[in-house]
């Protein structure tokens, strides 16, 4: 059960964001090629400029695909008009609209993922009265668009005219500021990570604009670390906060995720790390903003989500591992989340502690009273002196997860983490990454144990990958090993610009990479 606090609804709604909007045109006419060298099997060939494509008329079975030069998130519409005797039998016309050559080529039909179907982009349209201006009334998130006309009649034929895309971001590039770095991939890295941070910044931030088109705590966290570096769209972040802050459960736990149409909603997923981050958020929120007034609004639901985390420790202050909770941490799969889960809580409950002292909040001195217990019970009972490395559930899994946040969480020196961080890169733990998400938590990592050099590599051979494999925003998901990789079954419903891959630009500017 939900319960509304309708004066942070208020201000919430208040800080609704203005959408800026940009008129983007086709640039050419592709053909979608096999390629067995390329990501998927699938790769787009230039054909013809887009100008000219009012000089054809189309017939039933023809069609014809459009590229937009870059990812783009808005609304399509098109004009249409007839060509030969007059039209005595509908336009019956399919738009398939992806984000990669792949979505282009194979058929949407052959689809058997576990996610909805419905996320997949596609439009059958019956137009009665020719000419016409087809506005599309759905917002897409897309590069390509396949036109094929299903049928009209033998008598006549269409012209497509004014193809165009109507972006939309609450993203001001005006805000960003302009840098030339000296290295062209980390260059290039930088401007793609702002245009998948773009793309995803709309009304809240979303996690990606394809799917799943909603506000997301864990995402949230990432977006608002690379916001505060390029956009600086502080109210977005502030809205976002308030957002969840109203909609608690009646044991005041925050959703992993919330709707805001057709009116604010939490959804029923609750995550042990994703409500933690709201901690995280708030806190790095009011350190770019010093904000007292949000930080005295939203104290109360970032404590409690302290209170309900700290009530999952058992006698000996380790996270309970049961099969009644979910803590998300990666896509990876066997991926045991005990120990990374009991480092998000010493990572948010040392920024939980500042928070409070900030308000001389007298919850503070429990925090600060339990703190130390609970990372002298991490180091006795998680870390394996033998083995050398973190250990997780009943099985002692050792896997990248666990170490790298324990490192984020600062329980150690940082020469100790040095040598961790090291030690696990070295040695390769078959419980690895599955997820841009969870490789931004191992750059970061390096980075805060001093082995920057090691974080730029690892950056270059991870979204540089992404980046010769095609890529002009950034992925859900990206497995070097195995391309084809999706948790949801298929690589057709993977979002390919995603939130959580957008922090590069963070990464970068923050630490001065």
């Amino acid at each position: 059960m939900i319960v509304r606090n309708e004066p942070l609804i208020e201000l919430a709604e208040k800080l609704k964001t203005e959408l800026h909007e940009t008129i983007v045109k086709p640039t050419a006419i592709v053909e979608i090629k096999s390629d067995k060298e390329v990501i998927h099997g699938w790769r787009a060939e230039y054909a013809a400029p887009a100008s000219i494509l009012s000089e054809y008329e189309y017939s039933k079975e023809d069609s014809f695909i459009l590229d937009f030069g870059d990812h783009q998130v808005g609304y399509l519409s098109v004009t249409i008009r007839p060509a030969g005797s007059p039209p005595d039998a509908p336009l019956k016309l399919k738009l398939t609209i992806g984000e990669m050559p792949v979505e282009m080529a194979e058929p949407f039909e052959n689809y058997d993922g576990w996610l909805s179907s419905s996320w997949l982009q596609e439009e059958t349209i019956f137009v009665d009265v020719l000419p016409a201006v087809i506005k599309l009334p759905r917002r897409y998130s897309f590069r390509y668009v396949k036109f094929e006309v299903i049928d009209t009649s033998p008598k006549y034929r269409v012209v497509f005219e004014n193809i165009e895309c109507r972006a939309v971001t609450s993203a001001n590039n005006k805000n960003v500021q302009t840098r030339a770095h000296k290295d062209d991939l980390l260059q290039k890295m930088d401007e793609i990570s702002i245009k998948t941070l773009a793309d995803c910044m709309q009304d809240v931030f979303e996690d990606g604009p394809k799917r799943d088109r909603r506000l997301w705590l864990g995402d949230l966290r990432l977006q608002a670390l690379a916001n505060y570096e390029t956009f600086k769209n502080y109210d977005l972040v502030k809205r976002c906060l308030y957002l969840f802050a109203g909609v608690p459960d009646v044991k005041g736990r925050v959703a992993a995720n919330i709707f805001v149409a057709p009116t604010l909603m939490a959804d029923d997923t609750y995550l042990f790390d994703y409500s933690l981050f709201f901690v995280s958020t708030l806190h790095d929120y009011y350190y770019s903003t010093s904000d007292l007034e949000a930080l005295k609004d939203l104290w109360p639901t970032a404590y409690r989500q302290i209170e309900l985390a700290l009530e999952r420790l058992d006698d000996h202050h380790i996270v309970k591992d049961s099969t009644d909770w979910w803590s998300f941490i990666d896509w990876q799969e066997g991926l045991n989340k005990q120990t990374p889960s009991q480092a998000v809580l010493i990572y948010s409950l040392k920024q939980a502690i500042r928070l409070g002292k900030e308000l001389n909040a007298p919850e503070t001195d429990r925090l600060e009273e339990c703190l130390p217990e609970i990372i002298e019970a991490t180091k006795k009972y998680l870390w394996d002196e033998t083995l050398q490395f973190f250990i997780s559930g009943g099985d002692c899994q050792v896997s990248w997860a666990s170490q790298i946040w324990m490192v984020l969480a600062g329980i150690l020196t940082k020469e100790e983490n040095q040598n961790l961080i090291t030690r696990l890169i070295k040695e390769n733990p078959e419980v690895g990454i599955a997820t841009p998400y969870m490789y931004h938590h191992l750059v970061e990592a390096l980075i805060v144990s001093g082995e920057k050099e090691l974080a730029i590599s690892e950056m270059k051979a991870y979204w540089g990958g992404m980046i010769q494999d095609g890529a002009d925003t950034f992925w859900e998901l990206y497995n070097p090993q195995n391309k084809e990789f999706s948790p949801y079954g298929s690589h057709l419903i993977n979002s390919y610009c995603h939130a959580w891959s957008c922090t590069p630009t963070y990464l970068i500017r923050k630490y001065h990479l």
